[in-house]
């Protein structure tokens, strides 16, 4: 949660005035850890993160899936370093199930 410029200029001036943390915390309803941050901070505007670092490669799991369409959730996540859980949500997003790919395998066999 992103508090306020404002808010937080107040917190730090409560603090600098001989105001304890603690007590800040408790008058502003805010976590002392939230304060710590920003006393160590130059700049008190809230940070926003442009993108996140996914360890999971797509490109990398669809070439996966192409040549071991009979992997399992937990070998592919062993394989990538990651849980099922996020293997089970990359093949959501790219719209494949287990019985797309299975069934596109019988396919190539019969063709």
């Amino acid at each position: 949660m992103a508090y306020d410029l404002d808010l937080r200029q107040k917190v730090i001036d409560y603090i600098e005035n001989g105001g304890r943390v603690s007590k800040a915390a408790q008058v502003f309803g805010i976590g002392r850890a939230s304060i710590y941050r920003w006393l160590e901070r130059k700049e008190l505007a809230a940070t926003k993160v442009k993108y996140r670092q996914r360890s999971l490669d797509i490109r990398e799991l669809s070439k996966d899936i192409q040549e071991n369409p009979e992997a399992r959730l937990k070998q592919r996540a062993e394989k990538f370093g990651v849980s099922t859980t996020a293997i089970f949500k990359a093949l959501k997003k790219m719209k494949i199930t287990r019985k797309n790919y299975v069934i596109e395998k019988e396919v190539e066999k019969k063709g």
